[in-house]
């Protein structure tokens, strides 16, 4: 938990790892997979570190940071990466958003329509 978001999954060029937040262990394997290959593939092209979050209300926060002194990475790039990742991802980003919704705010359905 980070401020009002909860972190899913993130990957750090700088110390080429990839973090999953085991909370949501039970999130299919093929989507767990996807995130990786998302996350990881992101850092690869734009450098810095990659995180997608949930915010307090269920929705998806995707963001990129990068240390001061990183004279590689283009924050101007990693904002386009990201608007790109959001619209090719649409529709994982909300199902993942509608079972956040249903399973650790225990919304029911009726309440989300």
């Amino acid at each position: 938990m980070e401020g009002n978001r909860t972190v899913l999954c993130g990957a750090s060029a700088y110390e080429m790892k990839y973090y999953f937040n085991r909370q949501f262990s039970d999130i299919p394997e093929s989507i767990q997979n996807e995130l990786h290959i998302l996350c990881v593939l992101f850092t690869e092209e734009v450098g810095g570190v990659f995180t997608i979050s949930f915010e307090e209300d269920g929705n998806i926060l995707l963001e990129t940071d990068a240390d001061e002194d990183d004279i590689y990475y283009d924050e101007i790039s990693s904002g386009l990466m990201v608007s790109q990742v959001r619209r090719r991802r649409q529709e994982l980003f909300e199902s993942l958003s509608l079972y956040y919704k249903v399973f650790v705010l225990k919304e029911t359905l009726e309440e989300l329509e």
